[in-house]
């Protein structure tokens, strides 16, 4: 949250949305506009459906990038279905990243986020 607010960025945590679920970690720019959910996924045998689940929350709440931060080694999302009727259908961005390497990422790629939502 400090890195956000370094960048001239809000972070929230636990965002509520309109429709009662929660959003782990929403970013958001200059006058309120939606930037970055992220949301933490510990589940190796949903992660497909906890995925669509979370693209679905972060849609309908008019976020257009995901970023899923997931421990695990291998990528059960490369090649899925899920990833394209995320991309194609919901018109999202979907990242998976290690918890590890999310600072750096956001860090990397938080402006093209905020120039493109």
């Amino acid at each position: 949250m400090e890195f956000c607010s370094l960048k001239g960025f809000t972070a929230v945590r636990e965002l509520r949305t309109a429709d009662g679920t929660r959003i782990d970690l929403a970013i958001f720019g200059e006058k309120g506009k939606k930037v970055v959910a992220v949301e933490f996924e510990n589940s190796y045998k949903w992660i497909k459906q906890r995925t669509l689940y979370n693209a679905i929350k972060a849609h309908r709440e008019g976020f257009k990038h995901l970023i899923i931060v997931y421990p695990f080694k291998s990528d059960p999302l490369k090649n899925s279905w899920v990833m394209n009727f995320i991309e194609n259908e919901l018109g999202m961005r979907v990242s998976l990243v290690k918890p590890e390497e999310l600072l750096n990422f956001l860090e990397k790629n938080i402006e093209d986020f905020y120039s493109f939502s």
